[in-house]
């Protein structure tokens, strides 16, 4: 993998993972509602939920990929058409309706942290995202799985990042990050990074 490609990678990431899902959601409502004795416990499930995902998913995808530049090439297109909906459909969609709970009950440490991992690696939506994603900076002709790997513990750093960013400011910038102006230019971004993801995967060439 080049550095170019992975400097591409981190900065694709960084803005997909700022845009708030169920995963940053949760952060922001128990950031809010349990202070900062919730920050830890929160971020350490976010990691291990996203370390949980992202392996479920290059488990076989790794050993797949390397097997033939047939499947390489068919599991790129069919995660480009994924990426491609994936941006359209978020340039399509309003502000969220959802909103951060508001729990006035201490929660237990533990607790929390299984809440926050259950929701990180356990969202299929996730799974399959890693698996359409994480292929379109692969090198085909180099090691796939040790550069999937590279990716994964790239990501999940990144993600590691934003979580504790949003826990640690979550508290003050509520009221933005769940406002209906946030959401547009946040739908806005991500939406056209994973269109743009997708329309490139499409028509990439393959090296040979």
């Amino acid at each position: 993998m080049s550095l170019q490609a992975w400097f591409a990678f981190v900065g694709t990431s960084i803005i997909l993972i700022a845009i708030p899902g169920p995963t940053i959601l949760t952060v922001i409502s128990y950031s809010v509602s349990q202070g900062r004795r919730a920050n830890i416990p929160v971020v350490a499930g976010v990691a291990l939920g996203d370390s949980t995902a992202l392996a479920l998913s290059l488990l076989g995808l790794g050993a797949l990929l390397a097997t033939s530049s047939f499947w390489f090439a068919a599991i790129k297109t069919v995660g480009g058409l994924y990426l491609l909906y994936l941006g359209v459909r978020l340039l399509r969609s309003g502000p969220s309706s959802e909103s951060p709970l508001e729990l006035k009950t201490p929660m237990p440490c533990w607790k929390l942290f299984a809440n926050a991992y259950l929701v990180a690696a356990f969202n299929p939506k996730g799974v399959i995202f890693y698996v359409a994603f994480l292929p379109q900076f692969v090198n085909p002709l180099v090691d796939v799985a040790r550069q999937l790997w590279m990716l994964a513990l790239t990501f999940v750093a990144l993600a590691i990042m934003n979580a504790t960013l949003y826990s640690a400011f979550a508290a003050s910038a509520r009221s933005f990050l769940t406002s209906p102006r946030a959401q547009r230019r946040f739908n806005f971004a991500g939406g056209s990074l994973l269109s743009a993801a997708g329309i490139w995967a499409l028509t990439a060439k393959r090296s040979t």
